[in-house]
């Protein structure tokens, strides 16, 4: 390798590969080709080393030794044992070997891994006549395997362990999920700050936690080669390793420290426990000169970047990486967090950029500001994105709102044409409250997709008893075609949650927001995450009714069904209700409410049963008149069919899908199998008793049909079931009343 150059690979975190391409580039490294996950590049071993010592976004540096068969187990360590190991691992060494890809015949990584260091060993055996002992924790030489579909591509790992670890930090002192400090330097890089470094302008972290991006920055502008306090390197196994040119290499980075005659960073944070640990990292990294560190709130920042007044106009870069309400803080902080950060932003003296790392496109709303580039990327297993944002391009964007209450305030936008949404939100808001105060409703729908490119819903939530003086709102976007770009419907969402808060007079904390994402569960929150329960008193009909707004689908109260429960009301006098689906378990209440001889609440969930339990009792119903069943519904029926009981009024408002039962019985799925559901159900109808079967989706086409076939009456109530407040989803409101005719009811 020293007499040529020899072809490595770089790799580093998805979405920074055309930084980490600059980066090669810019250490004058040959024929740089980025790729998914990494770069390729070309150079001498002296090359390698300097790779190894000076990327800042690479997280590992290897040297592609070959490329071998791999359509098969065999093929692979066939080729993998072709290859001259006894001119790599010297006698004695321990290897470990690691893989990852796929193709149809080899799927288990563990599995290649085992044949591969088989390959290696069985070789070595050959040759010398004994096999190397295998460390797979901390191994003299380490192996590689990346499977394609025809071939797999052995490495070896020059660096050793991944490149994040440079050295300054001290294990068991450092905050909670700190950033990588590979993360930290791709996001200085990708947002240009050794250029502004060079031209002398400053960096501000007002939410620094423990120092990673800005250390990663001071050693920018000091030009550190951020491998110099490494301990080991995967190299120092490898027979090939060139000692004197090693440490030629690395003198040659210990010359190249520029001594900076002023502070260019800036950085705080509001734990003082953060801003020690920085500091000690720090002083570690041999920057602490350079660095300025102070205990505060972001919102605060402008107080500590008084002192560049003095310099002049050399610009500078905020960078932050704020708490995401996932492993710190939580989602209910989250705008507290957005508002000092905004505040943070509008300190900036003129003409300086932003970066934020984040998941939340709130954070584009919240700074009033379009981000001229997103860069997608995983900050650990969170799915985030760094956001990169101009302060020059553009005034921050506000608008006026006033409120039900009559309150005047300036709220932050990203997008212009969310003014339109203001507009109709409070018009629409405005005309349901009066109709909510007229129907004995504290809980109603304000917006309804009203805008085509505000497709989302709002409900709105005053609390009663004793949650008296709460208000929530509960915000939902719906399913969006894939031809809207995601970022743009992103920031709308987030505008528009903004909105919610200052126009409907809910605190920005209670703004329940959920954010529709491809394969997640929109009743989940964010990402399909389950969110803590939030319970709250509300007013239905004259009952108090709790439900739980942030842990139940539809928080326990569907308002689209308001106008079903009224009718199992009205019908319920004297009769024996069964409620055959819980999550809808306010109408247990109504019906005993009206006079119901008995009820049972039926549902396969333990916790919606109880929680029934919970509203019934809390309305003062209780005792062995009222039941509470815990088991599947299609068990529920064969059993009560079995024992030959009869009810005078079923409420049935089924599930989309029920998995299987048992091995062959099949998943149950609404649009195919409601005929057959109803009609069981229909036969524990008492003589004039009554079905009322009810659902929220557009894609049911009720089979009434069939169900005259079993000579059942079936009368479509959906008209007179919709709610006011839910007249824009007529299409998707589906209610019939359900009977037997004339001599067709079946024996039992």
């Amino acid at each position: 390798m020293t007499d040529g150059d020899r072809e490595l690979f770089a790799r580093c975190a998805g979405g920074f590969e055309q930084v980490l391409g600059q980066e090669l580039r810019a250490l004058r490294m040959r024929r740089v080709r980025p790729q998914v996950g990494g770069a390729i590049f070309f150079g001498t071993l002296a090359d390698a080393y300097r790779a190894c010592l000076w990327l800042r976004a690479a997280t590992r540096v290897q040297l592609v030794l070959a490329r071998v068969p791999a359509t098969d187990a065999d093929a692979l360590h066939q080729g993998v044992a072709a290859l001259p190991w006894e001119r790599h691992v010297p006698p004695g060494a321990t290897i470990a070997v690691d893989a990852h890809g796929e193709n149809p015949n080899l799927r288990n990584t563990r599995f290649v891994a085992l044949k591969v260091k088989d390959a290696i060993c069985d070789r070595l055996r050959a040759v010398r006549g004994t096999r190397p002992d295998v460390d797979a924790r901390n191994p003299d030489l380490s192996v590689n395997v990346a499977v394609h579909p025809k071939k797999a591509t052995v490495y070896l790992n020059l660096s050793g362990p991944s490149l994040h670890r440079r050295g300054y930090r001290q294990d068991g002192a450092q905050t909670e999920a700190p950033l990588k400090e590979t993360l930290a330097a791709s996001v200085l890089l990708a947002a240009g700050w050794p250029d502004i470094a060079r031209a002398g302008g400053c960096l501000a972290d007002p939410m620094c936690g423990s120092g990673t991006l800005a250390i990663e920055a001071a050693m920018i502008a000091a030009n550190v080669a951020p491998g110099l306090l490494r301990a080991r390197w995967g190299f120092e196994g490898w027979s090939c390793h060139d000692r004197a040119l090693w440490d030629e290499v690395r003198g040659e980075a210990q010359g190249r420290r520029v001594q900076a005659a002023d502070i260019r960073v800036v950085a705080g944070d509001a734990d003082p426990r953060a801003v020690e640990i920085a500091r000690a990292n720090a002083r570690r990294a041999g920057v602490a000169d350079l660095m300025r560190l102070h205990v505060g709130d972001a919102a605060d920042l402008a107080r500590h970047l008084r002192f560049l007044q003095a310099r002049g106009d050399a610009g500078g870069l905020m960078v932050a990486n704020p708490p995401y309400g996932r492993r710190l803080l939580s989602d209910a902080d989250l705008p507290g967090v957005n508002a000092a950060l905004s505040a943070a932003v509008e300190a900036l003296p003129a003409g300086w950029r932003v970066a934020v790392i984040t998941p939340d496109t709130g954070v584009d709303t919240a700074l009033g500001r379009i981000p001229e580039q997103v860069i997608a990327c995983h900050n650990g297993p969170i799915e985030t994105w760094v956001r990169l944002y101009r302060t020059d391009s553009a005034p921050r964007l506000t608008h006026e709102v006033v409120s039900l209450a009559g309150r005047r305030q300036q709220v932050s936008v990203s997008e212009p044409n969310s003014a339109q949404f203001a507009a109709r939100l409070r018009k629409v808001a405005k005309e349901r409250v009066r109709w909510a105060r007229r129907a004995a409703t504290s809980c109603f729908r304000v917006y309804d997709a009203d805008l085509p490119d505000y497709a989302l819903s709002v409900d709105l939530y005053v609390g009663v008893a004793a949650s008296e003086g709460d208000r929530y709102a509960v915000v939902r976007e719906h399913r969006r075609p894939r031809s809207v770009d995601a970022q743009r419907a992103a920031r709308r969402f987030a505008d528009a949650v903004a909105l919610v808060s200052a126009t409907l007079d809910v605190p920005a904390g209670q703004v329940l927001a959920h954010q529709w994402q491809e394969g997640g569960d929109p009743s989940s929150g964010r990402g399909g995450r389950r969110a803590a329960p939030v319970p709250l008193c509300v007013g239905e009909g004259g009952l108090t009714l709790t439900i739980d707004l942030a842990g139940r689908p539809d928080t326990g109260l569907p308002l689209g069904q308001r106008g079903v429960r009224e009718l199992v009301g009205s019908l319920a006098p004297g009769t024996r209700f069964a409620n055959l689906t819980a999550t809808s378990g306010a109408a247990s209440v109504y019906a005993a409410a009206a006079g119901a001889a008995s009820t049972v609440s039926v549902d396969a969930f333990p916790d919606r049963v109880d929680w029934v339990r919970t509203i019934m009792a809390a309305n003062s119903f209780s005792g062995s008149r009222h039941r509470f069943v815990s088991v599947d519904l299609r068990s529920w029926l064969e059993r009560e069919l079995r024992a030959h009981h009869a009810y005078d009024l079923i409420l049935c408002v089924p599930p989309a899908w029920m998995p299987a039962r048992a091995p062959g019985e099949g998943d149950w799925e609404l649009r195919r199998d409601h005929v057959a559901l109803l009609g069981k159900a229909a036969r524990l109808l008492a003589p004039g008793g009554r079905l009322v079967f009810a659902c929220e989706r557009r894609e049911l086409r009720v089979d009434v049909a069939a169900l005259e076939a079993l000579g059942l009456c079936v009368e479509d109530v959906s008209d007179r079931t919709l709610p006011h407040d839910f007249e824009r989803s007529a299409a998707a409101h589906r209610c019939h009343v359900i009977r037997w005719g004339d001599r067709a009811r079946p024996r039992s």
